[in-house]
């Protein structure tokens, strides 16, 4: 199993930046290289606890769906993702949050198994590891762009 952890500092209230998280339009935007786009399940506006989206993007020259499904979530704090279909062949997205002096510490800690035995594991060494650190710093750049745009408008 392949673990990414990640900590972002953004300038904003803990609960604009939970519900930018969980904004299926933001993650839209943010993954625009990959031209990734929600399919089915919810496909707009903020996901929650039991929900589904489906994603299709264009990784590594392929087209590929990903269905996940908010399986935990304890508002402001925590929340989980868990792919049902797709092409990993295990994949959990914890996001944790807390609020220090008025600036949120966003958490991901990504866990995920590839296929294929050892050539799932080559190409998790070689390519996908990396691939998926950038895909979520792009993600949390735009989330704290956009939650801290927000927090001006609204405090």
């Amino acid at each position: 199993m392949t673990t990414i952890q990640l900590t972002t500092k953004i300038n904003a209230p803990i609960q604009i930046v939970f519900d930018t998280a969980r904004d299926i339009d933001l993650h839209q935007k943010s993954t625009a290289t990959s031209n990734e786009k929600a399919i089915a399940g919810v496909t707009t506006g903020v996901i929650n606890e039991g929900e589904t989206v489906t994603w299709r993007g264009k990784h590594f020259g392929f087209y590929l769906t990903h269905k996940t499904r908010i399986t935990k979530m304890d508002f402001y704090d925590y929340f989980l993702d868990e792919m049902e279909e797709g092409n990993f062949k295990s994949f959990r997205h914890k996001h944790y949050f807390k609020e220090i002096n008025g600036v949120t510490i966003m958490k991901d800690l990504l866990q995920y198994e590839t296929p294929f035995g050892i050539f799932g594991k080559l190409f998790d060494v070689l390519l996908l590891k990396k691939h998926l650190t950038k895909f979520l710093l792009e993600r949390n750049k735009i989330l704290t762009e956009t939650a801290e745009k927000e927090s001006i408008i609204f405090y």
